[in-house]
């Protein structure tokens, strides 16, 4: 393959690129901090270079899309070539869209467009790229492919129906698998059938799935309960995919783990043992408890330890807790720039005006469910910028922790953890990623003898908190 590259890559990236260039349909499984994105942007110029195709069409999620905008596609697009950057709207209007499709014909220029994976739960972005695509002849890539691996929801089978009018495809995440390998087949679906050879998810769950038929007092169902035939699942997608992880590809530095302790008040203990107790005779009733209700039991226990009791009319009662004396003590401890990861609005809220306070209200930057889409490229901007004096970036795992690059912070807080490995893992890998040339320290803030710990130990052994929630560890964790 001949082909000028504008950003040196790793050895790892020619590899995936070598692998891919010219396949219609194709997987980068690379781990979060790897550089997919770059190889994605490569691949695309390559195609664009030699005809193969005049558009590109990038899927991601509601905040990661517009990085591809104002980061990754400036940093590693050849400079030689010529194209300009549509980003869809809601609201786009009549002369947008029209100047949008002419765009194809003239051809002057490589086309991108940006849309968020959100948007397809609607047919009005359907109808936009119809129109748009109109005799074009585009790649369609979906950044953080997870986000369809759910067969019935509409943004999947939007997808999967508007990607079949693409010339080549592409998928990218650092984690295919977040529940089972069940996830690989719609994810595969959007590429091509023909690659795990099933058109219907039923088929290929009996092919790969060991199901059990279960009851619950009067009613039965059936139930996954492992799987088989993986080497040949594998044999199937291992032409069409790159697999990589950061410890196979990069020497990045270490990462440096350590915990806070934050004592209770005496008011929270008093609550914590109540509604353990609460907590525990519910699990040992006899009765079939899913998973999902012992997340519940844990979420009610994490509240608490962050200062809320919910009342039994369901009202949220803020009481006295030292969590937020702790996050300060520790930040006074450390230099350079900070990420504070943290589960609740309200902690996000809170920890936001408190470091204005004490810091000076340029120094903080949030990122969450509340704000702007161009406010966060704007948080993701200061904070990376060196000259600025913003040196505190506060966000949830689930908003901010998937597809953004931060590694200007070397340090990493969690006031906070919810219980998905997935979203603990990519929010570790926002600071520790290609760039990144110091060691990354990790502190997390724990409630000594609570749940607090038994989380916070399970996510750092990379264990899935839901596997471990099924058996009886969770009662274990409650009667200590």
């Amino acid at each position: 393959m001949n082909f000028t590259y504008k950003t040196k890559p790793y050895k790892h990236q020619e590899e995936a690129l070598e692998k891919s260039f010219d396949k219609r349909n194709f997987a980068y499984f690379m781990e979060m901090g790897c550089g997919k994105s770059k190889v994605l942007i490569d691949n695309m110029a390559w195609l664009y270079e030699n005809r193969h195709i005049d558009s590109a069409i990038i899927v991601a999620p509601k905040g990661v899309y517009l990085n591809w905008r104002d980061n990754e596609i400036p940093i590693h697009m050849r400079e030689n070539i010529e194209h300009e950057i549509y980003v869809w709207k809601a609201n786009l209007n009549k002369k947008e869209t029209e100047k949008l499709r002419d765009s194809v014909t003239e051809r002057h220029q490589f086309r991108i467009i940006l849309i968020n994976v959100e948007a397809f739960a609607t047919k009005k972005v359907l109808q936009y790229l119809e129109k748009v695509t109109h005799r074009s002849e585009f790649l369609l890539a979906i950044d953080e492919s997870t986000t369809i691996k759910n067969i019935q929801a509409k943004r999947t089978k939007a997808l999967i129906k508007f990607g079949g009018g693409a010339k080549y495809k592409r998928i990218l995440t650092g984690a295919p698998i977040t529940k089972s390998p069940l996830d690989l087949y719609s994810q595969f679906g959007f590429l091509s059938t023909s690659i795990l050879g099933h058109n219907s998810y039923w088929s290929f769950q009996g092919r790969y799935a060991v199901i059990m038929n279960r009851r619950m007092g009067n009613h039965s169902f059936n139930q996954v309960v492992g799987f088989k035939n993986l080497d040949e699942m594998k044999s199937k997608i291992d032409p069409y995919s790159y697999r990589t992880t950061k410890e196979e590809a990069l020497d990045l530095p270490p990462k440096i783990y350590t915990t806070r302790q934050v004592d209770l008040t005496m008011e929270q203990e008093r609550h914590y043992h109540s509604i353990k107790k609460t907590s525990v005779a519910f699990l040992e009733s006899g009765e079939m408890v899913s998973a999902p209700e012992v997340m519940t039991q844990l979420l009610r226990l994490q509240q608490l330890l962050c200062g809320y009791l919910v009342t039994d009319d369901g009202e949220t009662k803020l009481i006295e807790n030292n969590r937020m004396n702790v996050l300060m003590e520790v930040i006074e401890e450390m230099e350079g720039k900070i990420i504070i990861w943290s589960r609740f609005r309200h902690d996000i809220v809170s920890i936001t005006e408190k470091l204005k306070t004490t810091y000076g209200s340029n120094t903080v930057v949030n990122y969450y469910g509340d704000t702007s889409v161009e406010d966060r490229q704007d948080a993701i901007k200061k904070f990376q910028d060196k000259e600025s004096d913003v040196r505190f970036f506060v966000s949830n795992p689930q908003t901010g922790g998937m597809g953004i690059t931060l590694h200007a912070a070397t340090n990493v807080i969690y006031y906070s953890n919810d219980f998905n490995l997935e979203s603990r893992k990519q929010s570790e890998d926002r600071a520790h990623r290609v760039g990144q040339h110091h060691p990354v320290l990790y502190v997390d803030l724990m409630c000594p003898n609570t749940v607090d710990v038994h989380i916070v130990k399970t996510l750092l052994s990379k264990n899935k908190l839901a596997n471990i929630t099924l058996g009886e560890r969770v009662l274990e964790w409650l009667k200590i």
